[in-house]
């Protein structure tokens, strides 16, 4: 698992942060202590996702497509995720050691289980959730 889903649901918190007001990749770039084009990647996976959207012209940039009480943190997961998986199997075991011929199999179902309990989790909590949080500790 690498960075794109926490800097991505650090984009969609810091849009509703935003209030309604369109947010500049530079901007968000600064609040997520990055470059604009990193970000500016990631927010065309939230837009083909239905998450953000952009409004162009002066003054535009990045708006929540949708309430951040309808948002989870699965949305934001699978937004970024590109098919990838949690823990990845090994490719190549050896077919003749009674261990490789196996492990895959055996562990497949543990891995699966795995990424059903997090998926569980992240639908669990919304952006709006993540929001109130960040609210209490700002205070």
């Amino acid at each position: 698992m690498n960075s794109r889903f926490a800097v991505a649901t650090h984009i969609v918190a810091f849009l509703l942060y935003q209030q309604g007001q369109p947010a500049s990749s530079e901007l968000i770039a600064s609040s997520v202590n990055t470059n604009a084009t990193f970000i500016r990647r990631l927010l065309s996976l939230l837009a083909r996702a239905g998450l953000t959207k952009s409004m162009m012209g002066s003054g535009g940039g990045a708006l929540l497509a949708r309430p951040g009480d309808q948002i989870s943190l699965l949305d934001v997961y699978r937004a970024v995720d590109e098919g990838g998986t949690l823990l990845a199997l090994h490719e190549h075991p050896n077919p003749a050691c009674p261990v490789g011929r196996s492990i895959n199999e055996v562990l497949s179902d543990e891995v699966n289980k795995a990424q059903l309990a997090l998926e569980r989790q992240l639908s669990a909590t919304t952006i709006a959730d993540l929001a109130a949080r960040i609210a209490v500790r700002s205070a």
